[in-house]
């Protein structure tokens, strides 16, 4: 029943239902009852990972999936209205966690189907009591429009009819002329709302929440005491109003929890309450939480099934939680809390999608144009499976085939991503998505690098002095609270970003100024023999080609062949975006000569140095083109290429008698992954991942 979206069915499955059915109690799209899988306590569902991976899509996909059949509500916690409070209500009476839970409420009050509207006397009543706490100088009117919108959270009638907002409109009047009377300000509103919810409800359910307050700690057994002090916590800021806020959560839950009470509503109302957190990592995201786990592990229980997602791996925030893979609650969430309230979530890792979800993918966007059959391969390899990755290029493909003949050629045409948007290049509607924006130019330059010192040795060569080793440092941290894995030997470790991060380095200047800049500087900071593959990979990615080639023809009788291997895979990894000149050095002009160089055409005219094996040198030459072409992400593979590749590394196998198995293992292994759109894994591949080399950070 998921109808939008790919490798997501673990949550959305109907038969056998995948985890969501499992724990709202009911099938998605329908109004049908499925039984409990945590009948008495729903683990708190956290979707964790980096940008990109679908979180967003997925809780929009539940909400559309729920709508109508429970009450359901979605919040973004990135959303600029949680950034500040509005310019006329101060701050003393706002918070983020505050307006999060009005939208909430107001979400969850819609009808559903054989269901009315939900009020919430509670979490209005407590909501008053801290607007109230910003009248201090306020006109009537700012006063009457905070109350309505409040107050309408307990109006039971249709938004439609005439009759909504009536009953808020005759409190709203009372609570205004309390407020600009001349007895105390805050106890005057609070004392008209109370009066007003019993004056207006006879109901034992009503009058129950008109005094829940009663219990606020110091509240002696007094409601109104008690809103006085919820009010006077939360202006106090800090843990005091952190204290408040975790009542006004505990009242939303209660008045839930109320409408789903007695023999009636338990009959009309099938399955469970959905909140929806997107960008959960920000205000209000962590405090909401924290509250729902602090009170279910207190015992305090509640009827909502909850799902967050949120970037990163949430370690810090939720030490104890319990950590699964999608797959692994596709049939059976395998969840026991213990003492520890981050225990009591769940957190699920979001997986990349697989190949064949990228041709389902690219088959639908791209229907009615011509897509080359390697192309879908080939966007998994780059995207490695990231859902935005393939979504976009499959868009720019169907706006640009069939004039575009790679990769590259797709991330570099405009793509107009809504019809009233102006066309961007692809890669640039990518990075707006995948990376901090703030810090884009910052990651530009150091996704070159390779470690701390070489970060350092960039910043100095092209960032602003301002941005020095600690700045470096702080950015690395942040590239682990994005959940962008670490890897080895890459400043940046997620291969689609920082290809594009690359790509715009490289187009960052008309003349690639920045982009030789770059290469030049690390190529001087690796000086030192043990660092060669570095200095040579760095220089490859200018086009220069002969110190890489004699490199591999020097070492290749003697190094260990796994070495061998593994440094002719990194050095080949170098960066190929543009034509270059005849050299294949980064100039101006357009073409690809690797194919060229690779399939030995140009053997005849290639001057091979003096006192060299001429067939060794040709023949390592040829293979390092071969190997730089097909591991370039952005374009597709060369079956012809393949077949020589498969070729020259068979032949040096019958040169190293000893190595013999290793390097024609790589004769199959690397064509066949190539093809598939696979990274060249292997015998000596470092498609993914590097041990780094010695860091030149000296005490910075």
């Amino acid at each position: 029943m998921h109808r939008r979206l790919h490798g997501r069915g673990a949550l959305f499955d109907v038969d056998p239902a995948g985890l969501t059915p499992r724990l709202v109690g009911l099938r998605p799209h329908q109004h049908r009852a499925h039984p409990y899988e945590h009948p008495d306590e729903p683990p708190f569902v956290v979707l964790t990972g980096a940008r990109g991976l679908g979180k967003s899509a997925v809780l929009a996909e539940l909400r559309d999936a729920y709508k109508g059949h429970t009450p359901v509500a979605l919040v973004d916690c990135a959303e600029d209205q949680f950034r500040a409070p509005p310019a006329d209500r101060p701050a003393a009476s706002w918070s983020p966690l505050g307006q999060a839970l009005l939208m909430i409420a107001e979400q969850l009050a819609a009808p559903v189907t054989g269901a009315g509207r939900i009020t919430f006397p509670r979490l209005m009543s407590g909501l008053v009591a801290v607007a109230a706490g910003g009248w201090g100088d306020a006109d009537s009117e700012r006063i009457r429009r905070e109350v309505e919108r409040i107050l309408l959270l307990n109006e039971s009638g249709s938004w439609i009819s005439g009759l909504a907002g009536r009953w808020a409109g005759k409190v709203a009047a009372k609570v205004v002329a309390a407020a600009t009377g001349t007895g105390p300000l805050v106890s005057g509103a609070i004392e008209a709302t109370l009066e007003s919810v019993a004056e207006g409800f006879t109901s034992r359910r009503h009058q129950k929440a008109s005094v829940w307050y009663r219990t606020y700690p110091n509240a002696g057994g007094n409601a109104q005491r008690g809103l006085i002090l919820l009010s006077q916590h939360f202006r106090d800021g800090g843990s005091s109003r952190e204290h408040a806020e975790r009542y006004l959560v505990r009242a939303l839950l209660a008045d839930l929890t109320e409408a789903y009470a007695g023999v009636l509503p338990r009959m009309q109302r099938l399955g469970r309450p959905l909140v929806l957190l997107d960008n959960a990592q920000s205000a209000p995201g962590p405090g909401l939480v924290a509250a729902v786990l602090r009170d279910r592990t207190e015992g305090i229980t509640d009827r909502v099934a909850f799902v967050a997602a949120r970037r990163g791996e949430g370690r810090e925030e939720l030490p104890g939680a319990v950590r699964r893979g999608l797959a692994e609650v596709a049939r059976r969430c395998d969840w026991t809390p213990d003492a520890a309230p981050s225990s009591r979530a769940l957190l699920l890792a979001l997986p990349p999608l697989s190949p064949d979800d990228t041709l389902h993918i690219i088959g639908a966007v791209c229907e009615n144009a011509a897509v080359p059959a390697q192309l879908p391969h080939a966007t998994h390899r780059l995207t490695g499976g990231n859902p935005l990755g393939i979504v976009l290029l499959a868009e720019s493909a169907a706006q640009a085939l069939p004039g575009a003949s790679s990769l590259g050629e797709l991330l570099t045409a405009g793509l107009r991503t809504a019809e009233d948007e102006p066309a961007v290049p692809a890669y640039e509607a990518l990075l707006d998505r995948l990376v901090p924006a703030e810090h884009l130019d910052e990651l530009t330059v150091l996704a070159a690098a390779h470690d701390h010192g070489s970060a350092c040795a960039l910043a100095a060569a092209l960032l602003p002095d301002t941005f020095g080793p600690a700045s470096v440092r702080a950015l690395q941290t942040l590239l682990a609270e994005e959940g962008l894995p670490a890897v080895p030997g890459r400043f940046v470790g997620d291969p689609f970003v920082r290809t594009l991060l690359l790509l715009r380095l490289h187009l960052r200047d008309a003349d690639h100024t920045s982009w030789r800049t770059a290469h030049e500087t690390l190529i001087a900071h690796y000086p030192d023999a043990g660092d060669a593959r570095y200095r040579l990979h760095h220089e490859l990615a200018l086009g220069e080609t002969e110190a890489a080639v004699g490199h591999l023809r020097d070492t290749f009788p003697t190094a260990e062949p796994r070495t061998w291997l593994h440094t002719l895979r990194f050095i080949a990894s170098a960066s190929y975006f543009h034509a270059h000149d005849a050299e294949g050095r980064d100039f101006t002009g357009r073409g690809d000569r690797r194919a060229a160089v690779a399939l030995g055409r140009t053997d005849a005219e290639h001057a091979v140095p003096e006192g060299t094996d001429a067939v060794l040198h040709l023949r390592i030459r040829r293979l390092l083109h071969a190997v730089w072409l097909l591991a370039d992400p952005l374009v597709l593979p060369d079956p012809q290429v393949c077949d020589r590749l498969r070729f020259e590394l068979e032949q040096l196998s019958n040169l190293r008698p000893a190595g013999n198995a290793l390097l024609w293992r790589a004769s199959r292994d690397w064509p066949a992954a190539a093809l598939a759109g696979r990274p060249m894994d292997g015998p000596g591949s470092t498609a993914d991942a590097d041990d780094g080399p010695d860091d030149h950070s000296g005490e910075a």
